[in-house]
């Protein structure tokens, strides 16, 4: 092309970057301090919580439950491994069916709208109690209502993790891991300290429960089972001590809804997350729990149910003000991780409601992103508000919400064991890992572990459904409002879609963007992936799979052709609406899966444009990119798709980058074209041509300092030449039937 072309002066880029709710990805750490906000937090009530109503031996129950909760871990694992946006509703619905998912979601979200507030008030509950000890020791003894204190504190927390939240995952993160932090060094003292006093003062290990009388065959601890047969068998006395202690098993749901932000390698990292999560719950929960039996009195220990660590450093052994300060160290720490199972509460119910709108339950108004944050706002927004309701209609009573809370928590349990079983046999291949407990019989693989776990999971839920009768009534009745609800909004959804599901993700979409301007933050040296078709993006998953998006920035973007001159070479603005359809929306939704699916991120582009391939490389160019990569054309072969990227290229404004087009085909060879001026690809025997022809121009004394490049200039000016001249139609015959040669180089042009 002509050089003239470069003086040209060429429109500005518009641009539209499309951004998703949260495509940020976070450190295996932070995942596990999400997690154990809600987990660890449980160490601060469950214990009392559970001896209140099956006595000393509780600790014994706690520590089971977390011995048990790895097994709970190894189900996620399992189905986090199959689907990256898994969680109880897609795993449910896709072993079970719709019906299903939607009661064990219904369950999950009554689990949600109540842990946060449960561990928001506990925090509330601390500090009254630390305020009251105080005042105690300065003999100034404060009178107010810990319940009332509790709920005004637990609404402070709400609100402010309801902002931190519509900020985004990456900013709530970062609160998560610095309260585990602080938690950690908590728990290190209080450990060490508990166990200095356990060899210095008389202390007995709670009792067996499997000894008679030991488990208290009440009312309260049986519900609708007291008085019957089945209340004196020692298999239903266990599962009633086990299911009283189930709290102590909460957050385990927000680990599948994580899985999603957590980054490359995910399957890896998601490992070690189940890992880190049950070391430090197993350590801390079981402990807090067998420690508070040995070392408070057992008079006293009643007054400590809902302040059970709070209780422990009370009667540690050391001065008096000593006990004091790290009282109020337990009591900050305390505030803070419970605050965060707050938190905890409000990403995993987010994640949830989420899956449930992509899936045509609930309209795609809720999913509609914040403006500034991107955020999903809108179910935030709406789980606060039920969280916010829960907390003063329980006007800070921690009981009464710890009570109702654990229906939720195990049926979601069991539906979701049960649904990894079936799938075992339905969909037997699609999966990196697998719950251990594996053994062949006749060649057919028997899941022995998951049936064992499914069964405790699904005993549990049954026996708790007749021994905690205010949680079941409640749980039921607040599920079915939630599967009302879920039902009548898909029969509108799909009534909206013509029964059609969409299963899209909503995106932000900022119009008329200059690139350059730093609207899409990418870094020089990035890679630009040109995508068109939403079920063929193998060559996005490679190129994921093989960048360290740490160093280098992955781009994806389309154009949206127009058959003639449109708006976006002038000055006018086109609305994001315009470029931006169901179409783009369902090729950046599958664009996302595989970035999600690999735990990296990706910048999204469209591009208004009326030549793919010219706006492939302006942006490109405007762009700084390294490299261009696409998949093979339907209609095009590499070498014709390397030609007319070339030809774009050509026409570019100085100064024009050096770029590298490569083009993926489905079988898994990749070619590879220099654009612009480039050192050639030559094949050995033109190699040995040349040289062969060096060799003889040498051999004239005259020409003895000739080089290669010499004979190459000489060559290509003699085919120019030719090329003007009454030989081309011979020369190019002979460039033909060269090109048919199938011994050329891959990529060669």
């Amino acid at each position: 092309m002509s050089s003239s072309i470069q003086n040209v002066r060429r429109p500005a880029a518009k641009v539209f970057v499309a951004t998703t709710v949260i495509l940020t990805f976070i450190s295996f750490w932070r995942a596990s301090a999400i997690v154990l906000a809600d987990l660890a937090s449980s160490a601060y009530y469950a214990g009392g919580d559970a001896e209140k109503v099956i006595g000393k031996s509780a600790p014994w129950f706690i520590l089971a439950v977390m011995l048990f909760s790895y097994a709970v871990r190894a189900l996620y694992i399992e189905s986090s491994s199959m689907f990256v946006r898994g969680g109880v509703y897609r795993v449910v619905k896709e072993a079970m069916g719709g019906t299903l998912a939607k009661f064990s979601v219904s369950a999950l979200l009554v689990d949600y709208v109540l842990t946060g507030p449960i561990s928001a008030v506990s925090a509330g509950q601390y500090l009254a109690g630390f305020i009251e000890d105080m005042g105690k020791y300065l003999h100034h003894p404060l009178v107010f209502s810990e319940d009332h204190f509790s709920a005004f504190f637990a609404v402070f927390v709400v609100l402010y993790f309801w902002w931190k939240n519509t900020q985004g995952i990456h900013e709530s993160s970062e609160k998560a891991l610095q309260i585990m932090i602080i938690t950690t060094v908590m728990v290190v003292i209080l450990i060490i300290w508990c166990t200095i006093t356990v060899f210095r003062i008389p202390v007995q290990l709670p009792p067996n429960p499997l000894h008679p009388g030991v488990v208290p065959l009440t009312k309260e601890s049986l519900g609708w089972l007291h008085g019957t047969g089945l209340s004196q068998l020692t298999l239903i006395i266990m599962f009633v001590g086990f299911g009283h202690s189930v709290l102590a098993m909460s957050g385990e749901e927000t680990l599948a809804q994580v899985n999603r932000e957590i980054e490359h390698p995910k399957l890896k990292n998601l490992e070690k997350t189940g890992l880190v999560i049950f070391v430090y719950s197993l350590l801390f929960t079981s402990l807090v729990s067998f420690f508070a039996v040995m070392i408070i009195p057992d008079k006293i220990r009643p007054d400590y149910f809902a302040n059970l660590i709070g209780g422990i450093t009370m009667y540690l052994v050391g001065p008096t003000s000593l006990k004091l300060v790290f009282h109020g160290f337990v009591v900050l720490v305390g505030v803070l991780i419970l605050a965060g199972a707050q938190n905890t509460s409000i990403v995993g119910a987010n994640g949830v409601l989420n899956r449930v709108a992509e899936d045509g339950v609930l309209t795609s108004w809720f999913q509609k992103p914040q403006t500034r944050y991107g955020t999903s706002y809108r179910i935030i927004n709406l789980i606060v508000g039920m969280q916010l309701l829960t907390i003063i209609l329980s006007k800070g009573n921690v009981y009464v919400l710890a009570g109702l809370y654990a229906f939720g928590v195990i049926w979601s349990f069991a539906l979701k064991s049960l649904a990894v079983l079936v799938l075992r046999y339905t969909e037997p291949e699609n999966r990196q890992w697998k719950v251990p407990g594996n053994m062949y019989i006749g060649g057919k693989e028997v899941p022995l572990g998951l049936i064992v776990i499914s069964a405790v999971l699904l005993m549990t839920a049954l026996v708790n459904l007749f021994t905690k009768s205010e949680a079941t009534i409640a749980g039921v009745a607040f599920s079915a409002a939630f599967f009302a609800v879920f039902t009548y909004s898909e029969h509108r959804v799909a009534k909206e879609r013509h029964g059609k599901p969409e299963n899209l993700d909503q995106f932000r979409v900022y119009g008329n963007q200059e690139l350059g301007s730093g609207a899409l933050g990418v870094r020089p040296g990035n890679i630009l992936v040109a995508v068109r078709d939403p079920r063929n993006l193998y060559y996005l998953r490679d190129i994921l799979r093989n960048t360290d998006t740490t160093r280098q920035d992955v781009v994806v973007m389309t154009a949206r052709l127009y058959h003639r001159e449109h708006s976006f070479s002038g000055s006018a603005e086109i609305e994001a609406s315009q470029v931006f359809d169901h179409y783009e929306q369902e090729l950046f939704t599958a664009s996302v899966a595989v970035a999600e699916k690999e735990g990296k991120p990706v910048s999204l582009l469209v591009v208004p444009a009326t030549d793919v391939f010219e706006a492939i490389v302006v942006k490109a160019q405007r762009l700084d990119s390294s490299r261009i990569v696409c998949g093979l054309s339907n209609k095009l072969t590499t070498d014709e798709q390397g030609k007319l990227t070339g030809d774009a290229w050509e026409r570019l404004p100085e100064p024009r980058p050096p770029l590298v087009i490569e083009i993926h085909t489905p079988t898994g060879s990749v070619h590879d074209y220099m654009l612009g001026p480039h050192t050639p690809r030559l094949r050995a025997q033109d190699l040995e041509l040349m040289h062969q022809v060096w060799l003889d121009i040498t051999s004239d004394p005259r020409l003895a300092g000739a080089h290669h490049y010499h004979i190459v200039a000489v060559a290509l000016e003699e085919l120019k030449r030719e090329l003007n001249s009454d030989q081309r139609a011979e020369v190019l015959a002979k460039l033909l039937d060269e090109m048919h040669r199938d011994d050329k180089p891959p990529g060669a042009i």
